[in-house]
């Protein structure tokens, strides 16, 4: 995995531009080994879905929210970094908080520590 443009893409999403952190997770995606695919994607589904909520679509982000979720529901949770459990409950608040029309929590942040670390 391209750890500069990675990294990269973590920076960009924790200063809230998530398109241009979403494109850049893109081309990592793209030359990623198969068993990080998932956990990039859902990554970029979670500054897709920011995006949305950024431009007042609340049902794209309450949707994408919800997949990234579920695709990052299969790593442990600490992975490339990220401390995924919190991210996970950070977007199940998220999308309650869409879906029950109520404000939603802080921005999630991703951990930009890279230790390379699976758990």
């Amino acid at each position: 995995m391209d750890d500069v443009a990675y990294q990269r893409g973590l920076e960009l999403f924790n200063q809230g531009e998530f398109f241009d952190a979403h494109e850049v997770l893109e081309d990592v995606w793209r030359a990623a080994p198969a068993e990080e695919k998932n956990f990039l994607q859902g990554l970029i589904q979670v500054a897709v879905g920011l995006h949305h909520y950024s431009r007042g679509n609340l049902v794209g982000a309450r949707s994408l929210l919800a997949r990234a979720h579920r695709n990052l529901s299969a790593y442990p949770a600490r992975h490339d970094g990220i401390d995924l459990a919190g991210l996970r409950t950070q977007l199940q608040e998220w999308v309650s908080a869409l879906a029950e029309k109520r404000a939603v929590p802080q921005l999630p942040r991703l951990d930009t520590h890279h230790g390379g670390d699976s758990t």
